[in-house]
């Protein structure tokens, strides 16, 4: 039995830093991700609670899974096909 696992998992550690610097790199490791690909991001600003659901639905990447653990905030996000990468 094969499996076609394609997807790449790229991660982003964004502690420390404050609106709007992870929402950038977000977008920036959006831009030379494949489609399907997973971006795993960890901050611990509150504003990216509000912004990386805002950048999801905006261009169109689809917001896996969003957990807060204490003060830190944990993002997966998927790139999707057919999304803008303004």
């Amino acid at each position: 039995m094969s499996t076609d696992n394609t997807e790449s998992v790229t991660t982003l550690n964004a502690l420390g830093l404050r609106c709007p610097e992870p929402v950038m790199m977000l977008h920036q490791a959006i831009r030379g991700a494949s489609v399907g690909d997973v971006i795993c991001m960890i901050a611990d600003d509150p504003s990216t609670q509000r912004d990386v659901l805002k950048f999801c639905v905006f261009l169109g990447h689809e917001l896996l899974e969003q957990t807060v653990n204490e003060s830190e905030f944990r993002y997966r996000i998927k790139k999707c096909d057919g999304a803008t990468t303004q």
